[in-house]
């Protein structure tokens, strides 16, 4: 590592943040659950697994939330945590089963504020029958932290862990919604801009309708990832690294709001590095794709498509190339820099 200060780049989801978790953490720990059949640190998945004698697997999966605004049109920050951590679990196919929360708020945080978002919090937890089986709660002096962070931690169940390693040429890319809708929400509040009236609300839901997807096709759905911090762009550039091959997608098939697009083109950014937090993306079998998106929508992602493929990596391997409308390619880099900070 050749720096000597932690920037906002390092927690925004791309290159940076690789480059530093691998010095930081990687590097200096062995995996160990992995030799005992669970999916463990080192595949660097939404979350981990611990295998049962029964065949079954304990699904565990950590978070912190700090978004900026604490509240925004289509919910806030305690919403966004119990989404973000239930979806974390439904992502390894596991069935989110408790949580546990850990709040640090800021000295002089209004009240009326915090008791908001922790009911919206509540909510969810109730909406998706997820039990809270404790946390904790500190406060920092006035100057150290300026609002709240919200951490979770989200404990399942998985018959057959999805596991993005599984992810194979020959399989088809689905994305299940439009994508950008949050990302491009956070950053025209933190521009100052007004969406109100604009059609720019966050897509923060929880993605727990799947599970009856992965329940019918598990065999045939090899990685699932929601796109938060760097967007479609960070998910796909990180299973193409990851399994030697090269992901191809088609510019006109990807779903993005003219709004969002606009939004984005305005401050200068692409709309596939902006995050979502209520779409799902997944690599599935070639022979089962268009089945699986039909089910998909039966369930209620009617927007969902298939956008692209898994290609045999050779030479090229490790990286996505984007079709655009025109006949052209062109590399879909993996994120870097400060995207939009404090997003989720």
């Amino acid at each position: 590592m050749n720096i000597r200060k932690i920037s906002l780049a390092h927690g925004a989801g791309g290159r940076e943040m690789n480059e530093l978790l691998e010095w930081l953490v990687f590097s200096r720990v062995e995996e160990s659950i992995s030799s005992l059949g669970g999916v463990g640190l080192h595949e660097t998945d939404d979350g981990a697994t611990i295998p049962l004698a029964s065949g079954e697997h304990i699904v565990v999966s950590v978070d912190a939330y700090t978004v900026n605004p604490l509240v925004f049109p289509g919910g806030d920050i305690g919403k966004l945590a119990a989404c973000g951590s239930i979806n974390d679990v439904v992502m390894m196919g596991g069935k989110p089963l408790a949580v546990l929360d850990a709040i640090v708020a800021a000295e002089g945080l209004d009240i009326e504020l915090l008791s908001r978002v922790y009911e919206s919090f509540l909510e969810i937890l109730r909406s998706e029958q997820v039990a809270l089986l404790g946390g904790d709660f500190k406060v920092m002096p006035r100057g150290s932290l300026d609002t709240i962070i919200f951490s979770t931690t989200c404990i399942g169940v998985s018959k057959q862990p999805i596991v993005d390693s599984m992810l194979k040429p020959g399989d088809k890319i689905i994305v299940t919604g439009y994508l950008g809708d949050h990302g491009a929400t956070i950053l025209a509040l933190q521009q100052g801009l007004s969406v109100e009236g604009e059609g720019l609300v966050s897509d923060v839901k929880p993605l727990t309708a799947l599970l009856n997807v992965f329940e019918r096709w598990g065999g045939s759905v090899h990685a699932a990832r929601d796109p938060t911090r760097g967007g479609l762009a960070a998910v796909l550039n990180e299973w193409a690294k990851k399994t030697g091959t090269v992901i191809v997608v088609e510019e006109g098939e990807i779903p993005v709001r003219q709004q969002v697009r606009s939004y984005a083109e305005l401050l200068g950014l692409d709309p596939l590095y902006l995050a979502s937090e209520g779409v799902a993306v997944l690599g599935v079998d070639r022979e089962s794709a268009e089945d699986v998106l039909v089910d998909i929508k039966r369930y209620g992602f009617h927007d969902a498509r298939i956008v692209g493929e898994v290609r045999e990596g050779g030479r090229y391997a490790g990286i996505v190339l984007l079709r655009t409308e025109v006949g052209g390619h062109r590399i879909l880099e993996a994120p870097t820099g400060e995207l939009v900070p404090r997003i989720c």
